[in-house]
Parts: C-alpha cells; sequence; structure tokens
C-alpha cells in the first residue's frame, strides 16, 4: 500500500474539471446542433446525434464501475477520459452526420466512466463526514453547466465554428487526466481477478435493446427519426430480446466468481430503496420538464432565444438545495431527506399541473423553483447512502448503478410522458375538429405534433380561433404529464418509508446506513487487506 497521501485539493480539481467537461458537452450540444445541421445535412438523423451517446454511455456505466473495483480508479478513469477525448476530436473532424453519430457514441462510451467513477473516487478520498458535502458540491455542477452550457455553445458557434465544441473539451480534459494521475495515488493488488465478459455481453445487449425501443417507440416529436408504434413487431421484438437478454444475464451473475453487476447489492434495502428513488425521481423529473421550454415559447409566447433559459431558475435551485442537502446528511436519517424532497417536489409538480394558457412566466418559474429545491438534495442522498453500505471493493459497482438507474429512469419517463403527451394531443384534436369542422383533416393532422408551436411560419398560417384551441389542447396535454409526474413521485415518496432509520454515521456495522470513512492514504484499487461490507 501506497503511503504518500492524496492531495486532495488537486483530486477535488480534476475530477470536478472533468465532471464539467462531461455535463457541459450535452448542453452545449442542443444549442449547436441546427449549426451543425447546416452544414453537414442529415436533419432525419438529427436525435441520433443525442440517442446513441445516451445508449452508449448508460450501457458503460455498470462496465465501468465493475472495471473500477476490479483494477482501480485512476486506470478506469483515465481510460474513460481518453475514450471521451477520443470521440470528442473524432466529432470535430466529422463530415457527414453518420460519422457525427458513431463518433457521439465513442464519446458516450467514455463519457459513461466519468460521472460514476469520479463519485466513487470521492467515496475513498474523503472522510465520512465529508462525503455527503462532496457529492452534493458534484450534483451542483451539474445543474451549473445546464445553466452556462447553451450560453458557452451559442458563443462558441457566433465566434468560431460548431467543430470547436467538441476541440475544446481536449486542453481541459487532457488538464484532468494530468491532474488525477499526478495527484491520485493507488494501492497495487497482485491477487488475479476475472472479468465477467459474458454477463458484460448480456446485460449490454439487453440494455442496448431496451433503451432502442423507448428511443423508436411511440409516434416521435420530431428529429426526423423513423418511429414505431408500441405494439409493432420492431418494438415487441426489441422488447422481448432485452427481457431475454437480462434474465440470461441474473442466471450468470447468480454463477460467476465476480459479477458485472452483483446480485447481493439488491438484498440490501438502504442500497435498493435508493437505486428505486433515483430511478422515479428522473422518470418524473426528465419526463415532465422536457415540456416546460415548449409551453412557455408556444403558449405564453416566449422568444425562442429566451426559451431555453427558462429552466436556469430550476436549475439554480437544484444548485443551491444539492448544496444544502449533503450537509444534512450527516445531522438527519437518510429517509427524512427522500420523504421531505418527494414532497416538495411533488408539490412543485402538483402546481405546474394547474398550468393554464393564461399562466405567466412568473408563475411557472415560481412552480420550477420549488420542484428544484426537492429534487436538489436527492442525488448526494441517494450516492452517499449506497457507498456508505459497502466495502471499497464494491464501491465502484455500487455507486455507478445510481447513475445507470438514474439514466435508465430519465430514459423511460420520457418514453412514457411522450406517449401520454401523443395521446392527449390526438385525444383533443379530435375535439377541435368535431368544433370547427371546416378544418381540412390533414391540417388537423399536423397540428398533432405540438412542435408546429415553435414553427413562425406554421403558426401565421393558423387561423387565430383554431391556434386558441391547439393551444389549450397542448397545456391540458402538458397538464395530464405532471399528473403522471406527480403519481410518479408518490411512489417515490412511499419507497422512502422503506428506508427505514439508516443515516451517516461513524460506526461499522451492517444495517447500520454507513461505514467508517476509509483511511484517505489511498483511493481506488482494489486490495486484500480490505475487508467487503456487504455481504
Amino acid at each position: 500500500m501506497s503511503s504518500d497521501k492524496p492531495n486532495l485539493k488537486l483530486i477535488l480539481t480534476g475530477l470536478l474539471l472533468g465532471l464539467l467537461l462531461a455535463s457541459l458537452d450535452q448542453t452545449i450540444m442542443s444549442t449547436a446542433m441546427p449549426t451543425i445541421i447546416k452544414d453537414l445535412g442529415g436533419l432525419s438523423l438529427y436525435s441520433w446525434v443525442f440517442s446513441v451517446y445516451m445508449l452508449t454511455s448508460t450501457t458503460s456505466m455498470p462496465i465501468f464501475g465493475k472495471l473500477a473495483d476490479l483494477y482501480g480508479r485512476k486506470r478506469i478513469y483515465l481510460i474513460g477520459m481518453s475514450l471521451f477525448m477520443i470521440g470528442s476530436a473524432l466529432c470535430g473532424l466529422a463530415g457527414n452526420m453518420t460519422e457525427l453519430i458513431v463518433f457521439r457514441g465513442i464519446q458516450g462510451i467514455g463519457g459513461g466512466a466519468l460521472m460514476p467513477i469520479a463519485m466513487t473516487i470521492i467515496g475513498d478520498v474523503v472522510t465520512l463526514e465529508q462525503r455527503g458535502k462532496m457529492q452534493g458540491l458534484f450534483g451542483g455542477v451539474f445543474a451549473l453547466s445546464s445553466i452556462i452550457g447553451p450560453a458557452i455553445g451559442g458563443f462558441i458557434v457566433e465566434h468560431a465554428s460548431w467543430n470547436w465544441i467538441f476541440y475544446i473539451n481536449l486542453p481541459f480534459g487532457i488538464a484532468a487526466m494530468l491532474i488525477m494521475a499526478a495527484a491520485l495515488k493507488e494501492s497495487k493488488s497482485s491477487e488475479k481477478r476475472t472479468i465477467d465478459w459474458l454477463g458484460a455481453v448480456t446485460l449490454s445487449g439487453s440494455i442496448i435493446s431496451l433503451l432502442l425501443a423507448l428511443v423508436l417507440g411511440g409516434s416521435g416529436e420530431g428529429g426526423g427519426t423513423v418511429h414505431y408504434a408500441w405494439s409493432s413487431p420492431q418494438i415487441i421484438g426489441l422488447l422481448a430480446v432485452s427481457a431475454a437478454l437480462l434474465a440470461v444475464f441474473l442466471w450468470i451473475e447468480s454463477k460467476v466468481k465476480e459479477p458485472i453487476l452483483p446480485l447481493k447489492l439488491f438484498k440490501n434495502r438502504v442500497i435498493a430503496v435508493s437505486y428505486l428513488t433515483g430511478f422515479l425521481m428522473s422518470a418524473a423529473m426528465f419526463g415532465a420538464i422536457t415540456y416546460i421550454p415548449l409551453f412557455v415559447q408556444g403558449v405564453i409566447g416566449v422568444k425562442p432565444s429566451m426559451a431555453g433559459y427558462i429552466l436556469t431558475p430550476l436549475m439554480l435551485s437544484v444548485f443551491a438545495a444539492a448544496m444544502i442537502g449533503g450537509r444534512l446528511l450527516n445531522k438527519v436519517p437518510y429517509r427524512a431527506i427522500i420523504v421531505a424532497s418527494m414532497t416538495i417536489i411533488g408539490i412543485g409538480f402538483a402546481l405546474l399541473a394547474q398550468m393554464d394558457v393564461y399562466t405567466t412566466s412568473g408563475t411557472i418559474i415560481l412552480y420550477m423553483i420549488i420542484a428544484g429545491l426537492g429534487m436538489g438534495p436527492l442525488m448526494p442522498t441517494i450516492n452517499t447512502a449506497v457507498q456508505s453500505e459497502v466495502g471499497r471493493q464494491l464501491r465502484g459497482v455500487a455507486t455507478s448503478s445510481v447513475q445507470f438507474f438514474r439514466s435508465i429512469g430519465g430514459t423511460i419517463g420520457v418514453s412514457v410522458m411522450g406517449a401520454l403527451m401523443a395521446g392527449r394531443m390526438t385525444e383533443g384534436l379530435s375535439g377541435i375538429g368535431a368544433k370547427l369542422p371546416q378544418l381540412p383533416a390533414e391540417q388537423l393532422q399536423q397540428l398533432a405534433n405540438p412542435r408546429v408551436l415553435l414553427d413562425p411560419a406554421a403558426l401565421a398560417a393558423i387561423p387565430r380561433d383554431v391556434l386558441l384551441e391547439l393551444q389549450q389542447v397542448f397545456t391540458s396535454a402538458v397538464d395530464q404529464v405532471f399528473i403522471a409526474g406527480f403519481i410518479i413521485i408518490v411512489l417515490g415518496f412511499i419507497a422512502g418509508f422503506f428506508m427505514g432509520n439508516a443515516r451517516l454515521t461513524n460506526q461499522d456495522g451492517e444495517g447500520g446506513g454507513a461505514r467508517k470513512a476509509p483511511a484517505p492514504a489511498t483511493a481506488g484499487a482494489p486490495e486484500t487487506a480490505a475487508k467487503p461490507e456487504l455481504v
């Protein structure tokens, strides 16, 4: 074991830099994509630039987490950052949309390592009392990226070229790698470890099949991607393949010595409830909040240049609440934070479900701030709760699984809410057709896509009375989405009570809700002397 103490400030600097890099990439992309499409063409492939990153990053999360447990945090983190930067460089060189999508997939594989392993390293190098505060800080980084990302993307596209939204990752990524390579000290282990390749393949196949079904299912809302009905053979086939591979994966994991995702994690109540609440919170948040920018632009009439910033107050409240929640972890049980957070989110969603065509931007901002104050504390609480229930040998895979289930939850939430939105729009448009029989059926069908509210030319062609009816239909559909989100939050509220009385303490012992923090002399590598505290 190395006797050198890690430089905590340098480690935090390197990790925060890497996390900011990965999280900014997503928000910058949304601003730059219209310019990229104009240059490269391929409008029909628009949504896949985002979808392929989500597919590869989500799939790689649990695998990188396990590899970090087997071969050390630093090595796997540096590999993930290298893949992210290679993908970034290739994206900047892309000559068409197909190349960009392939290279975004490479970037996503690396991106799947950055946040989970960063959170794992924090669990290794800081004391138990500091862990909640650090998790809150890292959660705030993602909120911050959502605020400054669009502005940075717009500045780069306006003053340079879209290629630089990828090239800019390189100097900062290299700096993060050099800092981590120098600052993070790991102990060495001579123990021979094996990789569960068959488990990795079946898990990856199951995740990809599920996510493809979710991405391709339903009517879709733009981007040019071909979509299939949920009852179509394509979607049913993908879901069946996903279920079959999942069953094979679970069987494999029950047999192998070093499972990619140890099933014993799910036997621990604190860990299982943490995964479930993270899944539900993400499903509600990403599924419902997606429609707020569309609502303020299409119904309230906010300019497109300002609609992109409407979520800023939400993210600011998430940032502030995450910092507060991290500090509360040393004072109250996990259950208290989870239940209180779900309650506040539920209040915010219940208020957002009351929106109508006369709702103002100020009112929506107030409601979002309330919801954000509930969302913020959940992330540091869930991460800290999971890490406190496992020893170092399982911390990587346990932590990465938190991010994995949140990502899956967000994807499912977007798909379910999208299907609900489409159904409500279709139902509402039938009512418009009955009220306005003179409206051509072809035009009525075009109005089924709510994004028509964002097209000035299309809006100009719609009669005033039809536009008002369309806005009312869309508002009603958005309200239904937030009602569905509220129901999901209620489930998360109920799940929080099953956490028990676990809390962050300084005492060892199973079921106590925490373990004593490891001595911050080394980090990350598997040790023969380290006891697995979850059995």
